[in-house]
């Protein structure tokens, strides 16, 4: 079986784009996979292009060989642009495999650890200031049957005060546990926004609310940075969704310097790679939260990885499947109460239309921009 073509599908699915990527053999065998990296997707559709005549004629089976190729064989270490590029077609390479052997995709990573995979939504609320409309979001998810609940570091518009959003914060930890009690669990997205003074300020503060985590305090850029918060905190802590391989993953893995890796398989290259990354945070009781703020084959693929590892946390999921680009991606895995069970067909179990993708044409957007009160930028 030899790879016979691959193509993309950049799709717009009513608020966002998402990039899908299909590999076709000379055996009949397609394999799907999603890339991340919101907001840069035509970049990512011109690495795929750059690897296209590279890839055809290869042995889909040889996962490995050929992610060591693409991650290493422009003598450039891999980034973010090529690791979701990677990411997307190792997903697609693992679909095949999995399909020529006819097995569900989890069989061929140790089979069921678990019988489902529980998941996080997102309250409609955000990155909101207020609890009004936080309180009545939380509370449709959790009679939707949610059990963990995640809303982000507030800004009014787009402007950002360190300050008065951690104070923020804190008022709706305090209201989110006085309203629904301690059944359910809270996870607090920081979103990068914060200095380590002010992300230590913000954890203390709300330690007291029993937060199943706080995501992404400081920016990815340092992890060494890590270092001084832990010591100033005792909440758990998340991170790594930034990050596009297993080396920049070793500061905060091999200090136990998070509770949580946050592994993004559309972004840090896909099973081969996120496989790697999470028996190495096992060796370190970490427990793995995937980042997955994308499109259908994203979810499924995460499913999939997280039915096979023992040191699974919970699965991000904004929202149930088959609820997105269903004329696109078909035969989604089944929801129940706050949880992903596989379809157990073959690979993925997906059914890609690409005439039915083709009807959501992509569309140029650009990710929020936020800014402090002197004007300075800042992150989203």
């Amino acid at each position: 079986m030899q790879i016979s073509d691959i193509n993309c599908f950049p799709c717009w699915g009513g608020h966002r784009n998402y990039m899908f990527v299909v590999i076709d053999t000379d055996a009949g065998i397609e394999g799907i996979g999603e890339a991340g990296l919101t907001g840069m997707e035509l970049a990512v559709q011109g690495a795929i292009a750059h690897w296209r005549e590279l890839l055809i004629g290869q042995d889909p089976m040889r996962t490995e060989h050929i992610w060591q190729t693409l991650s290493r064989g422009a003598f450039f270490p891999h980034g973010r642009v090529l690791g979701s590029a990677l990411a997307a077609i190792d997903m697609a390479l693992w679909d095949i495999k999995a399909k020529a052997l006819g097995v569900p995709l989890y069989q061929l990573f140790g089979g069921r650890s678990r019988d489902a995979v529980a998941c996080y939504c997102h309250l409609a609320a955000g990155h909101e200031p207020g609890t009004e409309r936080l309180l009545r979001s939380a509370e449709e998810h959790i009679d939707a049957g949610w059990r963990y609940l995640r809303w982000g570091l507030p800004s009014e518009g787009a402007l950002l005060e360190p300050t008065r959003a951690v104070q923020q914060a804190v008022e709706q930890f305090a209201a989110l546990r006085r309203n629904f009690g301690d059944e359910i669990e809270l996870c607090f997205d920081v979103h990068t926004r914060l200095s380590p003074t002010d992300a230590a300020t913000l954890c203390n503060a709300v330690e007291a609310y029993r937060p199943y985590f706080i995501e992404d305090p400081l920016r990815s850029e340092s992890p060494q940075a890590y270092h001084a918060l832990r010591q100033r905190t005792r909440v758990p802590l998340a991170a790594g969704e930034q990050f596009a391989s297993k080396w920049e993953f070793r500061e905060l893995i091999d200090h136990d310097l998070i509770d949580y890796a946050r592994i993004d398989l559309c972004i840090a290259g896909g099973f081969t790679e996120g496989l790697k990354i999470a028996g190495w945070a096992e060796a370190h009781y970490i427990d793995v939260v995937v980042h997955n703020p994308l499109g259908p084959v994203a979810a499924t693929a995460c499913l999939h990885f997280n039915m096979a590892i023992p040191n699974f946390g919970v699965q991000e999921q904004p929202q149930p499947t088959a609820t997105m680009l269903t004329d696109v991606v078909q035969n989604q895995p089944v929801w129940v109460d706050g949880a992903m069970v596989p379809n157990d067909l073959p690979g993925l179990g997906l059914v890609f239309d690409r005439e039915a993708a083709l009807q959501h044409p992509f569309s140029m957007t650009a990710l929020p921009r936020l800014h402090r009160a002197d004007g300075t930028f800042t992150n989203w």
